[in-house]
C-alpha cells in the first residue's frame, strides 16, 4: 500500500508512517494554498539521533531537565508538517491544509511569512552529517504524495528562506539527488 494524503491533509498511518497531532499550528490565511516545500534538519540534543525528543518537542512535552541544552528551547512552540527520522519513518504533526510553525522569520521571492504558504519537512540530522538512504527514499515518497495533492512551485532549504539565521539542511544534503528523485525542475530548486 502506497502513501496517500486524505482529504483533510493527513497521511494514512501504516508501516513506517505515524500521526502525532501537534498543538502548534493554526489556519492558513484565507485562500492561501501551500506552494513551497521547505526542508529542515533537527536533532535533539544537537548531533544525537534516535531518541523521542523531537516528537516530544513538537508536542510540547519535552522534559527540559533531561539535557542542559534543552534550556535553549524551553519556551519555544514549534512544529513541522512532517519528520523523517534516520530509519526513514515518517511522523506527521500537522495537516498539510494547516500552517505548521516551522519557518519563523522568513521570505521567499519577496513574500514574507513562509509558514503561510509552505509545507515543512524535518530530516533528523545535522548540516554536516550525511543523511541516510532510508531518509532519501522516504523523502522521495513523501514528496510525490504531497505534490499529488498540492501545487508546489518550488522547494527550498530553511537556509534559503532565512539566510544568516538558519543553515539547514546544510551542505550534507544532496540537492542534485533529491531534484532527480523528487522530479523537480531546475527553476524550482535553490540556486547553487
Amino acid at each position: 500500500m502506497g502513501l496517500m494524503l486524505d482529504r483533510h491533509g493527513w497521511l494514512k498511518p501504516h508501516g513506517q508512517v505515524q500521526c502525532r497531532p501537534s498543538p502548534n499550528y493554526d489556519k492558513r490565511p484565507a485562500g492561501v494554498d501551500p506552494t513551497l516545500l521547505v526542508l529542515h534538519n533537527i536533532s535533539l540534543p544537537p548531533g544525537q539521533f534516535g531518541k523521542k525528543h523531537i516528537v516530544d518537542f513538537f508536542l510540547n512535552r519535552l522534559n527540559c531537565n533531561l539535557h542542559p541544552w534543552f534550556e535553549n528551547i524551553r519556551s519555544l512552540k514549534v512544529s513541522a508538517h512532517f519528520l523523517i527520522d534516520r530509519e526513514g519513518t515518517i511522523t506527521q504533526f500537522v495537516s498539510t491544509q494547516h500552517r505548521a510553525w516551522h519557518a519563523g522569520v522568513s521570505s521567499f521571492n519577496g513574500r514574507e511569512k513562509c509558514n503561510d504558504f509552505s509545507i515543512g519537512i524535518e530530516l533528523e540530522g545535522t548540516d554536516t552529517q550525511p543523511y541516510t538512504e532510508e531518509q532519501y527514499y522516504a523523502l522521495k515518497r513523501l514528496t510525490q504524495v504531497i505534490r499529488a495533492r498540492h501545487t508546489l512551485k518550488a522547494v527550498r532549504g530553511h537556509e534559503h528562506i532565512a539566510p544568516g539565521r538558519k543553515t539547514d539542511p546544510g551542505p550534507a544534503f544532496k540537492w542534485h539527488r533529491y531534484a532527480r528523485e523528487g522530479q523537480w525542475l531546475l527553476r524550482q530548486l535553490p540556486h547553487a
